[in-house]
């Protein structure tokens, strides 16, 4: 079976997943968005497909992925991951990536 993952992203995975993720994972804590491209992509791991995607941060299908794991139970975890790269990296944009997935509903009950 042929993978759409790219080898990076499978490596970041694995490299999460064997506890070895350095940036990836704080105390134990599981990140879901590895920033890319000063904000304008991201890869989103999900917890609850055990797969990683690489997306524009202002398409469509980051807005449904990000609502998906919200759904899952993960909206506060990922609000508060978009609020500490807005801190860490002011220019990339993740404040008014934030602020689109807040309008499109995402976080909502």
């Amino acid at each position: 079976m042929a993978s759409n993952t790219s080898k990076t992203a499978r490596a970041s995975v694995r490299a999460g997943q064997a506890g070895q993720g350095g940036a990836l994972s704080v105390l134990g804590e599981f990140k879901y968005l590895i920033p890319l491209n000063g904000g304008k992509h991201a890869y989103v791991r999900n917890l609850t497909n055990g797969k990683t995607s690489h997306l524009r941060t202002d398409s469509e299908a980051f807005v449904e992925e990000i609502r998906v794991l919200a759904a899952a139970g993960h909206a506060a975890k990922i609000r508060a991951e978009l609020n500490g790269l807005a801190a860490t990296h002011p220019g990339d944009g993740w404040d008014a990536t934030e602020k689109r997935l807040v309008e499109a509903g995402v976080f909502e009950g």
